[in-house]
């Protein structure tokens, strides 16, 4: 029998995606499913949006970009950092990739070498310790509460540093918390990383989902072009996730590096999602995604006041991003078999919590609020039914 890599081994599935096919099954036989497990937004890429990639299709705009990807697109970036956010971002520091796993996989390969640490939260999104057992490096994760808010903390950093640690990896706002780093925090622990001559990777993913607050970014930071890499996506605020698109923001003398590996790796980002990103930032779609953020806003706090009520306890509010956390330890079931159970039984489909660490991931599960308020109303009552059997 062939023999394969031992690295392939060490990729783990997403039990969640066992859960997404049992609901197919369940919905082919006729059931009505409320999908609340993938971290993907029910919102459609805006018209606007899409009719610029039909033009850019019809048009001719269908070959290679350079690696780095379309200048027009690297300035608008640029330019959506200052107008939002307040921070200049120059252009040759950004770089646009086939979704942010593009960003994942080149910072990954760029910065590590078999052998190397990397300190993770856990629980984390656990794809980027996929891609470093892809490099041979090896994830460090470090178990976070709610006492943190599910983050790393730069006195956690302290503790856990290990001779062989290369770099830390932070998620503000993260999956699958939704909970945000203090840039007070981020600061010490960027110091921190700089002092060792270490990297600070930060996900950013769903930095312009937030909630209580505007966005804020690590990039805003003095010095935070010297040793900080920011990966970023039009996926999750740009509504634009099967289009496979992301971005990344390095130190410009990294560039060249991450440039050369781009062209051999996936030579450049698609095309027409390029061009249909362009007017991502346009007026007009600004306001649709700012109207949907309110949307989400509302979601949240009706699951927040909704599912105490039922008895399941959510240890921290998210700040952002699109998930609730939650803490169903009282009910005395494991966290994959209470989504297995509630998605036969209710017709609900949430996400088990072992599919984002182990530190007492087998307490937790995560619901996504990516459906209507009527739906989530119809889930909490399915919840209630289902969950009183246990209490």
């Amino acid at each position: 029998m062939l023999k394969l890599a031992d690295r392939a081994a060490q990729i783990k599935s997403f039990h969640v995606m066992a859960l997404v096919e049992q609901a197919a099954q369940l919905e082919a036989q006729g059931r009505d499913i409320i999908h609340l497990e993938v971290g993907e937004p029910d919102f459609p890429t805006p018209a606007n949006v899409v009719a610029a990639g039909v033009a850019a299709m019809q048009e001719g705009k269908t070959r290679y970009t350079a690696a780095l990807g379309l200048p027009a697109l690297r300035q608008a970036i640029s330019d959506f950092y200052q107008s939002r956010l307040g921070v200049s971002v120059a252009p040759d520091r950004i770089m646009i990739t086939p979704g942010a796993s593009g960003a994942i996989g080149l910072v990954s390969g760029l910065l590590f070498n078999a052998g190397d640490g990397v300190l993770l939260s856990d629980p984390g999104y656990p794809c980027n310790d996929n891609f470093l057992h892809l490099v041979g490096a090896l994830p460090q994760r470090v178990a976070v509460s709610e006492a943190t808010q599910f983050q790393l903390t730069d006195e956690l950093v302290q503790q856990h540093w290990r001779d062989n640690t290369r770099g830390v990896w932070l998620a503000s706002p993260s999956n699958p918390t939704g909970t945000l780093i203090p840039l007070a925090e981020m600061k010490k622990i960027k110091w921190r990383a700089e002092q060792a001559g270490t990297a600070l990777i930060v996900d950013e993913i769903y930095h312009c989902l937030s909630y209580e607050q505007e966005p804020q970014t690590v990039l805003s930071l003095p010095d935070a072009g010297n040793n900080v890499f920011v990966l970023n996506s039009f996926s999750k605020y740009f509504n634009m996730t099967g289009w496979r698109l992301g971005w990344l923001v390095a130190p410009q003398c990294h560039i060249p590096a991450l440039e050369r590996m781009a062209q051999n790796f996936y030579l450049s980002a698609p095309t027409v999602a390029q061009h249909a990103a362009l007017e991502a930032f346009s007026d007009t779609s600004i306001g649709i995604y700012e109207e949907r953020r309110a949307t989400l806003a509302k979601r949240r706090d009706f699951l927040l006041a909704a599912l105490p009520k039922l008895g399941i306890r959510v240890p921290v509010a998210p700040q952002g991003a699109f998930y609730i956390y939650c803490d169903i330890v009282e009910l005395g079931i494991g966290s994959f078999e209470f989504c297995q159970k509630l998605l036969n039984s209710a017709g609900v489909a949430v996400t088990p919590g072992i599919d984002f660490g182990e530190h007492r991931a087998e307490r937790y599960i995560r619901i996504a609020y990516t459906a209507d308020e009527s739906r989530l109303a119809q889930a909490v009552d399915r919840i209630a039914h289902f969950i009183k059997p246990y209490q």
